[in-house]
């Protein structure tokens, strides 16, 4: 049986994750705690996610991210939003992700940052208002896209 192949940083990475939502319509942001992947989202308010494991389904995946991330369990709902994210550097490209996230309600769990995360906590409108320019810009356009938020930055879902 031949061995498997390890990943490389010429993959293409298809990453999971889900913008989630508490009783009070509040948006669950992560901040990671070390410049993964050339320190893409290094610093900057992302929602909970990562890499999709071989074998899992996008519902697993999606749940098992926001798990190690938060300690949160979650129901997804709505249907999937994906895009993608092509970083070159002097011609070479040195980061492709896939994105497939959903929208999601916490079902279970207490708050706690885990895993890779420094700092995970709930943003209202204002907060989200305020603090706009400290999220990635892939955060915000999934935020958009998920319509969690509109143009002025009010929750909506």
């Amino acid at each position: 049986m031949p061995a498997e192949k390890k990943g490389t940083e010429e993959d293409i990475m298809v990453a999971v994750g889900a913008v989630v939502l508490d009783e009070t319509n509040r948006v669950l942001l992560v901040k990671h705690v070390e410049a993964k992947r050339g320190g893409f989202w290094f610093g900057k308010w992302i929602c909970p996610g990562g890499k999709l494991q071989r074998g899992e389904s996008l519902e697993e995946g999606t749940k098992r991210e926001v798990k190690e991330e938060t300690g949160l369990e979650i129901e997804l709902t709505g249907k999937p939003i994906v895009f993608d994210r092509i970083v070159k550097r002097a011609g070479k490209t040195e980061l492709h992700v896939v994105y497939i996230d959903h929208t999601a309600h916490v079902i279970r769990g207490q708050l706690k940052a885990g895993s890779d995360v420094a700092i995970a906590r709930w943003f209202s409108r204002e907060a989200l208002r305020s603090q706009w320019d400290e999220l990635h810009e892939d955060t915000k356009r999934l935020l958009l896209e998920s319509r969690v938020v509109d143009e002025d930055v009010k929750i909506i879902a």
